[in-house]
């Protein structure tokens, strides 16, 4: 039975190792993971706290993390091993919908969770699980089901995984979501996972952040830690992703400002004020979006940075409004920033703004001819709150990317929002950690060498020799002495395969595939090179002809896959 102070556990603080949470999961902190998945999770969980009882049948284990120590701030990491036959459903819909679906179930998976202070005082407060966070209420531990924790990823025995959430600050955690992607990947990378998918439906204001962050940086904001392209819906491919990218990052400022016309001048305005902001040149849509993050990334939430106030620069009974003045002012000040302290004709100032502002009489209200002392007392005036920034990122989301309302007879801006929606039909991500041989091996070492061992599962009962070649599960390291014969071989890989998937408990090895070893007692290492892959031809004692549906993923009972929604809060 597991009890946790929700606010502190005295006893664990004196008694418990309390291990640096930006370091836990790196190479020897605290193990060295030396071996493949499997075993470097046994490795791990060796330096945990035992939180259940093994005969629950969901042991639970714990690691407290300090995050910092000035003001001290502790966390709990809990691992949850849940057997499959604690699974309400064998089939992993996360598999099923990242495209694994023919991958075969695995015996166990593992939770990773920093849970919230809110999901484990819900669990604590709950009747008949007051000491008990790891009860089973209908065969599941109650902190697995729980929404809003800080991290939530699972794995299966066979080193495939899915992230589940990331909660950040901006969702009442302690931890950035930065600094919870970094622990997560250092997990994954420690442990020896091989691939790693998320469904990214993070928003923020109403916005799509997959959307936003693909148009300023090419990639998702999962895309720093390594997380790519995994599966479009309806039917948009990898190639289709990256061009609609390419197509709104690269669409030029002027012509957006063109053909929307007059029918909308916030757009044109906001241009112009993050381009006086910004040392750079804003050409493309990439470039502003790009830019508009980076200042958002480094203002905090009561303070601004530089901009102006062009209120008291405009005069009552001037002819033109307000905003028309601000937007020509910007745009005058932009060129004046770009001459780089040369002198620079009124001429070439009003041939600049032109592509801006159209009637260029406008530009004469401004007296550009103090050039850059003007242009630098105006900067130091400037004024940008974070809430203005995200009213005015969301004013260029709603009425470019998703809702463009061009001028009569123009069509150029009705691309965009057709190259949005194919972004927003991508929100499967994966990382690729170490693929199908995770685990590198130094041949030779204390006597025993490593072999990569798969299996093709023959057919016993119908007329096709196999079942489906297609579905061939990942290479595992098998570990063999040097001495090891072609008997070894066979045992050591039906224990593996045994262990590792639900459906193989009675594999069976029969054969080894494209290699002619009649005689058991033959040595593997005269006969394979030292660290190959191998594939082990067998079949399963039980297994009928539709049997194999019933072992993968896949759910052969569901035509149609639930919606699930997975939840990402930075």
């Amino acid at each position: 039975m597991l009890n946790v102070d929700v606010v502190g556990n005295k006893k664990r603080k004196r008694c418990g190792r309390v291990f640096r949470f930006k370091n836990f999961g790196e190479p020897g902190y605290p193990v060295m993971f030396t071996g493949p998945f499997r075993e470097n999770v046994n490795a791990l969980l060796e330096y945990a706290n035992l939180e259940s009882d093994l005969s629950m049948g969901m042991p639970m284990w714990s690691f407290q993390l300090e995050v910092h120590h000035h003001p001290p701030l502790h966390i709990l990491l809990f691992v949850i091993e849940e057997p499959i036959e604690a699974a309400l459903n064998r089939h992993c819909k996360h598999c099923q919908y990242v495209g694994w679906g023919n991958h075969f179930i695995c015996n166990k998976k593992y939770h990773f969770v920093l849970p919230s202070k809110e999901a484990l005082a819900t669990c604590t407060s709950c009747e008949g699980c007051c000491d008990a966070i790891a009860t089973i209420n209908n065969g599941k531990s109650k902190l697995i089901e729980l929404q809003g924790h800080m991290m939530h990823g699972v794995f299966h025995s066979n080193g495939f995984g899915h992230l589940l959430c990331v909660n950040g600050l901006e969702m009442g955690s302690n931890l950035a979501g930065n600094q919870i992607m970094e622990f997560w990947n250092r997990l994954c990378n420690g442990l020896q996972a091989r691939k790693v998918s998320l469904n990214d439906i993070s928003q923020k204001k109403g916005m799509e952040l997959r959307l936003v962050n693909g148009i300023a940086y090419s990639e998702s904001w999962f895309g720093r830690w390594g997380y790519k392209f995994g599966r479009g819906c309806f039917g948009v491919t990898q190639s289709m992703y990256h061009k609609a990218i390419q197509a709104i990052r690269s669409m030029p400022l002027y012509l957006i400002i063109h053909h929307t016309g007059n029918s909308n001048h916030g757009i044109p305005l906001i241009f112009s004020r993050y381009q006086t902001l910004s040392d750079q040149s804003l050409v493309t849509l990439g470039d502003l979006f790009c830019y508009m993050l980076d200042i958002k990334s480094h203002l905090p939430y009561e303070t601004c940075i530089g901009l102006c106030n062009t209120s008291d620069l405009v005069e009552t009974n001037c002819r033109w409004s307000p905003k028309r003045i601000e937007m020509a002012i910007r745009v005058i000040v932009e060129a004046l920033k770009r001459t780089e302290f040369r002198w620079i004709s009124r001429q070439e100032v009003r041939d600049a703004a032109r592509a801006y502002i159209g009637d260029t009489d406008i530009s004469n209200v401004y007296p550009y001819n103090e050039g850059l002392v003007m242009s630098n007392k105006m900067k130091d005036k400037y004024k940008i709150t974070r809430a203005q920034l995200m009213k005015d990122m969301l004013y260029l989301y709603k009425y470019i990317l998703i809702d463009p309302k061009p001028m009569m007879g123009s069509e150029f801006l009705s691309a965009i929002p057709l190259a949005a929606r194919i972004i927003l039909d991508t929100k499967y991500f994966i990382k690729d950690y170490f693929g199908d041989v995770p685990y590198q091996v130094e041949l030779g070492s204390k006597g025993k060498v490593n072999l990569y061992c798969t299996i093709l599962l023959r057919n016993n009962v119908g007329h096709d020799e196999y079942f489906n070649k297609a579905i061939i599960p990942p290479h595992e390291c098998i570990t063999l002495k040097s001495s090891a014969t072609i008997n070894d071989l066979k045992l050591e890989v039906e224990r593996n395969f045994r262990e590792i998937y639900w459906g193989l408990r009675s594999f069976v090895v029969e054969s080894i595939r494209n290699l002619s070893a009649n005689n058991g007692t033959e040595m593997v290492f005269r006969l394979i090179e030292m660290g190959g892959k191998v594939i082990l031809e067998g079949w399963h004692g039980a297994m009928g002809i539709n049997m194999i549906e019933q072992i993968c993923e896949n759910d052969p009972n569901k035509g149609i896959m639930d919606l699930h929604l997975w939840n990402y809060r930075r």
